[in-house]
């Protein structure tokens, strides 16, 4: 039997891809698209009188009938509606037949309430306890920037193909529109992760008695996990979002990932080109050029994951810089329960910082920047921030989009100054596109992204370590990026070249099993008479019934009423030879005499359980004196003794040489072919 794997996302780093695999169905990741959201205007946390006066935009023969819904700044045209996202794909196959979801990391979890809540799904998500909970963090962020701002008005017009093909780029090339869907709710997302199940790395976990998963530190946040997908005799890896830079969390487990017959490969750094140390000094630098200057300092960020290695860097440049004076203000609705998380998870951290908590000490500096004043954390820009605001300062806010959040009160505030100055450090959506809508800006721009995912080169290194048979890949991975097509080196290069998939297609995975493993009952393998063939090696007859349940195969003897076991050799049953002693098998009165026989019980075993197979008789007779119970006379007459059992196996018996030649194809075949029913009706 084939695997297959359903592609459902066409993002590298937001996977949604759904494995079969030996009889279960597997969905690795359920990440969330959002780039979707910057052809959308941006929502406000206070009335914008610029935004509200953007003109509506005009078709070019002079059409209105979109300009309730389309907008236009700075040549750019956006929707003005509540942002909506890229869902994966929902129609490839049926998500309600999908066993489990195994979860790598909380970024790649996004979209699991939409699968959930909306598909059927009856199944168990696996996650670790850090990415659980970030995940709960970013997902009540998410939910909390979009419904505190209710937008009056929903476009879907736009949507039309026929509207859609007249609309200038990038709406006219926005691909699968008619997927796009609004933001999910609180009581959605508590549901969906009502539905996870806690995992520790290496811990392994049976579904079905089919196949084992177990988690491996990835590498690349707090939780991040690679996944391993293992039969007796099949071995399929899934690495999504890893890292071998020393960051915060736990070191990546490469060890593991040896003797794969497919490694899935996702999840690689989205800047190739830039290296995160040489990224963080810039953005260190551009800060404390801006703070000198009188300017505010605007990061957009996500509530967990980079955020904690920028702090730790500027608790150790603040004073060396003469920023000691300056505030640092860190507003999120779940900032408070951000920073405690990344307290107490030690167990999933560094060696280094583990250390610490036996000191003890925090692991992360920022509670010391927290208890010295030096950073404050807020829940919105209400409350007690309007009270505690100074300038100049540093802020980080989300939603890096730069279309939800506090984010954007400040992009409104800060934009009309060049002292101010805006550092992108998420890697996740274009710093041009973001910024599109507040244009023109006054603001300085920085892009620093900071991606401490796998680049190309560690790959190459990566692979040629653990040597699996086959790599799986995105198609954006096996060719250079469309603005560097020189740069051969930015892909991913090993023998023999990667299979590559893009979004709504399925590939055949090429391995295909070929074994299946079966346990044998100790009082069968006693019984059990091996004859060596050959130095070193033996063989022996068994004769046993197959029992298979939960994916898992038994052979044992079997046993009849009075706990004696009962052999399956033709011999144990003398009807067989009595049919052949007293005719021709082609002799027309044959049936008739067989049926005497078998209700004679003198010739039956009593208590034998009896079974049949198909034979033909009439051409090779001599071979129905190992079967059992059993006749087939030109392929019509077909007898059986019964004793009220369900018929267990027969395995057909040796064929010696000299009955093998007089056989011919049919009698041959037919001494192979598979057990059948019992003929109801015979006496025993």
């Amino acid at each position: 039997m084939f695997s297959f794997q359903y592609c459902l996302s066409g993002h590298p780093t937001l996977p949604c891809n759904v494995l079969k695999f030996k009889s279960t169905t597997i969905m690795l990741d359920c990440g969330l698209d959002m780039t979707s959201t910057l052809n959308f205007l941006p929502l406000p946390l206070v009335q914008s009188p610029r935004l509200s006066k953007l003109p509506g935009w005009v078709l070019k023969d002079g059409s209105t009938f979109l300009d309730k819904e389309l907008k236009e700044c700075s040549g750019h045209v956006f929707v003005d509606s509540v942002p909506e996202f890229c869902l994966p794909e929902t129609e490839l196959l049926d998500l309600s037949t999908v066993d489990v979801i195994l979860i790598s990391n909380y970024h790649c979890m996004m979209a699991l309430p939409y699968i959930t809540e909306y598909t059927g799904f009856t199944g168990t998500v696996y996650a670790t306890e850090p990415t659980v909970q970030i995940g709960r963090l970013l997902m009540e962020e998410l939910v909390n920037s979009i419904e505190r701002v209710p937008k009056a008005q929903s476009a879907s017009m736009w949507k039309n193909k026929e509207v859609q093909r007249l609309l200038p780029a990038p709406l006219k090339d926005a691909v699968e529109v008619s997927m796009w869907r609004k933001c999910y709710t609180m009581p959605e997302v508590n549901a969906a992760l009502s539905k996870i199940q806690l995992v520790g790395y290496s811990q392994k976990i049976e579904l079905f008695g089919a196949v084992q998963v177990t988690p491996l530190s990835s590498g690349y946040a707090l939780g991040s996990s690679n996944w391993i997908i293992q039969s007796h005799y099949e071995k399929v890896s899934y690495v999504s979002g890893s890292s071998l830079l020393t960051t915060h969390p736990q070191p990546m487990d490469q060890a593991s990932l040896k003797n794969s017959d497919v490694l899935i490969l996702t999840g690689l750094t989205q800047i190739p080109t830039a290296n995160p140390d040489g990224m963080v000094g810039e953005f260190c630098s551009n800060l404390a050029m801006t703070v000198r200057n009188g300017g505010n300092v605007l990061v957009p960020c996500y509530p967990s994951g980079v955020i904690y290695d920028l702090l730790e860097c500027l608790y150790q440049y603040i004073d060396s810089a003469g920023l000691s004076n300056v505030p640092f203000y860190f507003i999120s609705p779940v900032a408070n329960s951000s920073l405690e998380f990344s307290q107490i998870f030690a167990e999933w951290l560094c060696h280094n910082k583990q250390t610490k908590v036996y000191l003890p000490e925090p692991p992360f500096p920022h509670a010391e920047l927290i208890q010295t004043n030096k950073l404050k954390h807020y829940p919105s820009i209400h409350g007690d921030f309007s009270n505690d605001f100074k300038q100049p300062c540093v802020v980080f806010t989300g939603h890096p989009s730069l279309r939800f959040g506090d984010v954007v009160h400040f992009m409104e505030l800060w934009g009309k100054s060049s002292l101010n100055t805006v550092i992108f450090t998420e890697p996740d959506f274009s710093y041009l596109d973001a910024l599109a809508p507040y244009q023109p800006l006054a603001m300085k721009c920085v892009y620093c992204p900071i991606d401490t995912r796998l680049n190309f080169i560690q790959v190459s290194k990566l692979l040629k370590e653990v040597q699996p048979l086959h790599v799986v890949c995105p198609e954006q991975y096996t060719q250079p990026p469309p603005t560097q097509s020189h740069r051969t080196d930015l892909m991913i290069d090993c023998q023999p070249p990667p299979m590559s998939y893009r979004r709504a297609e399925v590939l055949t995975l090429p391995y295909k099993r070929r074994y299946e493993k079966i346990e044998i009952m100790p009082d069968l393998a006693d019984s059990l008479v091996p004859s060596e063939i050959k130095p070193g090696i033996s063989l022996a007859t068994v004769s046993a019934v197959l029992h298979t349940k939960d994916n898992k195969h038994v052979l044992q003897v079997q046993y009849n009423g009075e706990g004696r076991r009962i052999s399956l050799h033709g011999l144990s049953c003398h009807l067989g030879p009595q049919l052949f002693s007293r005719g021709n098998p082609s002799d027309n009165s044959f049936p008739t005499r067989a049926e005497s026989l078998l209700a004679a019980s003198s010739w039956h075993v009593q208590g034998r359980n009896c079974t049949w197979s198909e034979w033909d008789a009439y051409k090779s007779p001599h071979s129905l004196s190992l079967a059992v119970c059993l006749a087939k006379i030109k392929g019509e007459a077909r007898l059986c003794a019964k004793r009220g059992h369900k018929s267990g196996c027969c395995l057909p018996q040796p064929v010696r040489q000299e009955q093998r030649q007089g056989l011919g194809v049919e009698g041959q075949r037919g001494r192979m072919t598979q057990i059948i029913r019992p003929v109801k009706g015979l006496p025993s």
